[in-house]
């Protein structure tokens, strides 16, 4: 089995979370219930057997290291390879590198020192559960330079007009690049290339002024470059706005959706919290809502998402709502459609409405 190690890339990622991300990045965002944004590309990385991995961060990355740690709910803390949080490098008086490219020119030792052959470059903004190692079969197979990952959309949703889409041509070869909004096929910022190709063409973006790897030394490249597209048939949603973010959240409550992305077979991981199961008090009425552990439920709540630690108080009425680690809603408030960051407290009696459309947010630790 050819080794991969993996680099997820965060500096180019569009930061349009508002108050989601006033303290923190895109990666570090909350999502589903226990999870965050960056644990569905760490473990799809692990699941594949991808045993060194780097993370390349440039701003607002403090939760996201308080969160990885070293690794350890991934079983990366290890002597031998592990996860690697590596911010930019300013100490380099010759470096004449820019953009991500500083990145990847002053990390270089992780290129170097991994043992793997082939290098798997992904960002955060995707939501999926991949099989890493079987688009490594079809990049053997194909004998291309660079694999592309892609997923064809059944619908055109809003938040893909700012993604890449794929123009495909024989052979599954991609020809073109470019935003095109009615384009199905959707590029989801994830690439496979073998180690040696990607360090030379990292040198040569760099000595002729480049700032962007990817744009730069693989999309401008493509008629002397053979780049493969892999299409990714699972469940797929791409976060990069809060209203992506608010329906994306959502249809996890629907049964089919949540199976399609929670796998037996191929586990999503997060960060261990040892809190206490969940209590739902004498009165309390709970439907069609994911509930993480050391919630405390005296009200009504429905088609809601309930993170860790979340106190629901009696009379409340929560709907169409994702409420965040540790938030506490006191007797009789009423929220509908509503983003609740971490730590919030809505006060008693307390009514916040938002439209389906747009969700009325309340950024981390505000009392309302």
């Amino acid at each position: 089995m050819e080794r991969i190690a993996g680099i997820i890339n965060l500096d180019h990622e569009q930061d349009m979370l508002n108050e989601l991300t006033y303290f923190r990045c895109g990666a570090a965002v909350p999502f589903g219930g226990r999870y965050r944004m960056i644990d569905f590309t760490v473990s799809n990385m692990t699941n594949s057997r991808i045993e060194s991995i780097a993370v390349f961060a440039r701003r607002k990355y403090r939760s996201l290291m308080d969160h990885l740690e070293q690794g350890k709910a991934w079983d990366l803390d290890r002597k031998r390879g592990g996860l690697f949080i590596l911010p930019p490098d300013w100490n380099d008086p010759t470096d004449i590198s820019k953009g991500d490219l500083q990145h990847y020119h002053n990390n270089i030792d992780f290129l170097r020192r991994t043992s793997a052959e082939y290098i798997l470059v992904s960002g955060s903004q995707h939501i999926c559960n991949i099989d890493f190692q079987e688009v490594l079969k079809e990049h053997k197979e194909m004998d291309a330079d660079v694999t592309v990952i892609y997923k064809k959309a059944d619908e055109i949703m809003p938040e893909y007009q700012l993604a890449q889409k794929l123009n495909i041509g024989e052979g599954n070869r991609v020809e073109a690049f470019h935003n095109e909004h009615y384009n199905p096929n959707i590029y989801m910022e994830m690439f496979l290339i073998k180690k040696s190709v990607l360090q030379d063409l990292v040198e040569k973006a760099i000595a002729h002024g480049h700032s962007h790897f990817f744009r730069d030394a693989i999309k401008d490249q493509l008629p002397t470059i053979h780049v493969h597209a892999y299409e990714y048939k699972g469940a797929h949603a791409l976060v990069n706005s809060l209203e992506s973010y608010y329906r994306n959240s959502t249809n996890l409550l629907k049964s089919e959706e949540h199976d399609r992305l929670f796998k037996d077979d191929a586990p999503i991981l997060t960060k261990v919290k040892n809190e206490a199961p969940s209590k739902y008090m004498h009165g309390s009425d709970v439907k069609n809502t994911l509930v993480a552990n050391g919630c405390v439920v005296e009200g009504h709540v429905e088609d809601s998402i309930l993170f860790r630690g979340v106190k629901v108080g009696k009379g409340a009425v929560i709907k169409n709502s994702v409420i965040m680690q540790r938030c506490e809603i006191a007797d009789h408030a009423v929220l509908e459609n509503v983003i609740l960051d971490k730590d919030c407290t809505i006060t008693e009696g307390k009514t916040l409405i938002g439209a389906p459309e747009k969700p009325f947010v309340v950024a981390k630790r505000k009392t309302m």
